[in-house]
């Protein structure tokens, strides 16, 4: 199949690369040079504009960093792809963002999928992300096989702005993990308790979820290195609670946790991983973090 990726940073290139590898023929395109660049040292054509990468496609993916960008890659893409084929958007974005480039896209007889997945840049290079699906079943059928390069696991949640919304739930209960996580560990080191030992406990516990057992590597040794950022995890708290807000939702624990964001962000570490709202809760009762 034609394909044209949008989007190759951390995420959108292993999906490209991904894609490329399962014998399709994948032309990439970033306005950012840095990333079209590392498109084109990992094998990928690159296009000289959106357009020429989106012409000839009989599908085009997008992967992009907030609603603003998505919406002018939406519209790009309505305007340069030809009727009859698809988009696959796999961005975290809001569902008024999404079901506002809906119309667009339909007017154009464009089939419309919106492609969330679970999981880090290091699980999107060893294929090993989770697809959340929404938009009409027929395009479903034609890109599963496509998804599934991806990573083994694809659901289909319906025909309209479920994946969306599904990805800001998964979220929300991955940053609450990090706000549990400051609060619990903070409690237990400054009472004296050894930082891995209570790391050793914890995986062992009933609490020890996949995302608690994956962060516990890095974070047993005080490690921040980003998979996700403090300003990403922020971002996506937003759309939560703009979400919530639409939905008439209390999301209280979740406005706590964008404060805490908030707070690891005043402290210097919006750059590092979300769960630096550990070593920040540290700091905030008096110890190194």
């Amino acid at each position: 199949m034609k394909i044209a990726f949008v989007g190759t940073g951390k995420m959108g290139l292993p999906m490209a690369r991904h894609l490329a590898a399962g014998g399709h023929e994948v032309v990439a395109f970033d306005i950012a040079p840095a990333q079209a660049a590392a498109a084109r040292a990992a094998g990928l054509t690159v296009a000289a504009s959106l357009a020429d990468a989106v012409g000839g496609a009989e599908a085009t993916f997008s992967s992009m960093p907030h609603d603003a960008a998505f919406a002018a890659v939406s519209a790009e893409v309505a305007a340069a792809a030809r009727p009859g084929s698809l988009y696959i958007d796999t961005s975290t974005i809001s569902p008024v963002a999404s079901a506002a480039a809906a119309t667009v896209l339909a007017a154009r007889d464009i089939g419309y999928l919106r492609v969330t997945v679970s999981g880090n840049n290091h699980m999107a290079e060893a294929a090993k992300l989770t697809s959340m699906v929404s938009g009409p079943a027929s395009a479903y059928e034609r890109v599963q096989p496509l998804l599934a390069t991806f990573g083994p696991t694809q659901f289909y949640l319906g025909d309209g702005e479920q994946a969306r919304l599904m990805k800001l739930v998964i979220n929300l209960l991955i940053g609450l993990t990090s706000g549990m996580l400051a609060e619990a560990l903070t409690l237990g080191q400054k009472g004296g308790l050894d930082w891995k030992s209570m790391w050793q406990v914890i995986t062992a516990s009933a609490v020890a979820s996949p995302i608690v057992k994956a962060k516990s590597e890095q974070l047993s040794v005080h490690d921040y290195t980003p998979t996700f950022t403090v300003d990403q995890m922020l971002k996506d708290v937003g759309l939560i609670l703009d979400a919530g807000a639409d939905l008439r939702v209390p999301m209280g624990l979740t406005a706590l946790l964008g404060q805490m964001l908030q707070g690891a962000a005043a402290q210097g570490f919006a750059g590092d991983d979300y769960a630096a709202v550990i070593k920040s809760a540290a700091r905030s009762a008096g110890l190194p973090g």
